[in-house]
């Protein structure tokens, strides 16, 4: 592996690691609010933050105030934002490691 692969995967390897912490401060973030303001309790409120940032929203819990509501329109932008750059991180690593094995392949 050459010099600037190497750096390549630590720079996308720490980049992913700072992404999958984001998530969580966010799952947490979310949680505390829902758990607050929605009055869940904390399994709910986790549940609820976690299908609202991936948009799958079953509909079993839904925010019930205007400022709840205001805040989960913000907390799915930001979900999306989130989920978008983890799977761009994710592809990114498949494409270094397959570009890897080719050039290992033609040598």
């Amino acid at each position: 592996m050459s010099k600037q692969t190497t750096s390549e995967a630590v720079d996308t390897a720490l980049h992913f690691k700072w992404v999958v912490l984001t998530a969580l401060s966010v799952i947490a973030t979310g949680s505390v609010f829902y758990h607050r303001f929605l009055h869940l309790s904390w399994i709910d409120a986790v549940y609820f933050s976690v299908i609202t940032i991936t948009t799958v929203g079953y509909g079993d819990i839904h925010p019930t105030t205007p400022g709840t509501k205001l805040f989960t329109i913000f907390y799915v932008l930001i979900g999306v934002g989130i989920i978008a750059a983890s799977l761009n991180i994710l592809v990114r690593i498949a494409a270094q490691k397959r570009l890897q094995k080719k050039a290992l392949k033609n040598k």
